[in-house]
């Protein structure tokens, strides 16, 4: 089934931050360890799970330093603390990211026939959990 991305939010805390026109998804990903002997068989190298990295969180969206949660996320950048994060997508797909995450970016820019827009990053610090619930 798919559902359009309307009404997915992004909340710092429960705090929801507003004006977002994109929310990257988070990228997980795995090292390999190689644990291949000399008597290991078959001629193939041989491996095991490393650690486990949920990748950053990029966000984008209209700058409007008095709308709902951006100027968190601009103190939250300055502090470097780390903060709680949920993705709460639509509510079709039953389904929310909650995560922990350390604010790496802010940036804002405009043009002269566009809005003043913004972006950010939020490396995400240890495991995500996908929260599901049933209908």
């Amino acid at each position: 089934m798919a559902v359009r991305g309307l009404g997915t939010v992004l909340k710092m805390g429960t705090k929801t931050i507003a004006g977002l026109t994109e929310i990257g998804g988070l990228e997980l990903s795995a090292d390999t360890i190689d644990v291949t002997t000399l008597d290991s068989a078959g001629g193939y190298r041989e491996f095991i799970g490393g650690f486990k990295d949920a990748g950053e969180v990029s966000l984008s969206g209209f700058f409007d330093p008095t709308a709902s949660g951006q100027k968190d996320l601009y103190d939250a950048f300055q502090s470097g603390v780390v903060s709680a994060f949920t993705i709460q997508f639509p509510a079709a797909l039953n389904a929310s990211w909650t995560f922990n995450g350390v604010v790496t970016g802010f940036k804002t820019s405009t043009g002269l026939e566009d809005p003043v827009s913004f972006e950010g990053s939020i490396k995400v610090s240890g495991s995500p959990t996908l929260v599901t619930t049933t209908a």
